[in-house]
């Protein structure tokens, strides 16, 4: 598991970002808090993998606290879940090493799609630090498992269709080892089948997306949707 510390202002917020966590197969929980000096103490006793760090604090920044993270020699992984979409302030994450940067408001399916990059991250590391030495082959599988994956929007989604469900669908299927049918994407994503369904029609349809068939033994065949490489 995964232990996450949820830091935001706001208790609501930040009960609302740890229920979303816990929706999450491979996270759990592991601390709330409101300020910096409580996060830093919670970095401190060395139980946490993951902040979700705001950076709009009472006493200190999310990015100062990053960097009193960083000068005490915590290398706990940051990605900032914030309101502030200004590029200085996303530049400055970057540069202390924040993994993903996420703005206020946002959706269940976006946060999910950070997440499950991240532990694809961690599964990638942990299969190529077995081998010491990392080629560039490794580097570059490392560094592309960070990415999530998106679907171009021109000339637009269907109205009632979001961009992070779309990004989410999409990223399940691209690391699936094989075809999945709308009911297996549905357990995947948390979505209803119908909502699963309803998205991959529109995906196979733009050509994202490979539709066989595959028969059983009620003789109705079963949808099955593949990734198509761009």
């Amino acid at each position: 598991m995964i232990d996450v510390l949820v830091v935001d202002d706001d208790f609501r917020v930040a009960e609302i970002n740890a229920k979303y966590v816990g929706k999450v197969p491979g996270f759990r929980v592991a601390a709330r808090a409101h300020s910096a000096a409580q996060a830093l103490a919670s970095v401190q006793r060395g139980t946490i993998d993951l902040v979700l760090l705001d950076h709009y604090l009472p006493d200190q920044t999310g990015l100062e606290l990053i960097h009193r993270m960083r000068e005490q020699g915590h290398g706990t992984d940051v990605i900032m879940i914030t309101a502030a979409g200004d590029v200085a302030t996303i530049q400055a994450a970057m540069r202390l090493g924040a993994l993903h940067y996420l703005v206020k408001p946002f959706t269940f399916a976006a946060l999910r799609t950070r997440l499950d990059s991240y532990a694809a991250l961690r599964r990638t590391v942990d299969r190529v630090g077995g081998r010491g030495i990392a080629g560039q082959e490794q580097v570059d599988r490392i560094f592309s498992a960070l990415r999530t994956t998106s679907v171009p929007t021109s000339p637009g989604l269907p109205s009632g269709h979001s961009e992070p469900t779309t990004d989410l669908i999409c990223r399940v299927l691209h690391h699936a080892e094989h075809p999945l049918s709308a009911h297996e994407v549905a357990a995947e994503t948390g979505l209803s089948r119908s909502t699963a369904q309803r998205y991959l029609r529109h995906l196979e349809q733009a050509g994202r997306l490979r539709l066989s068939l595959r028969y059983g033994d009620t003789g109705r065949p079963e949808h099955r949707y593949a990734w198509v490489a761009p």
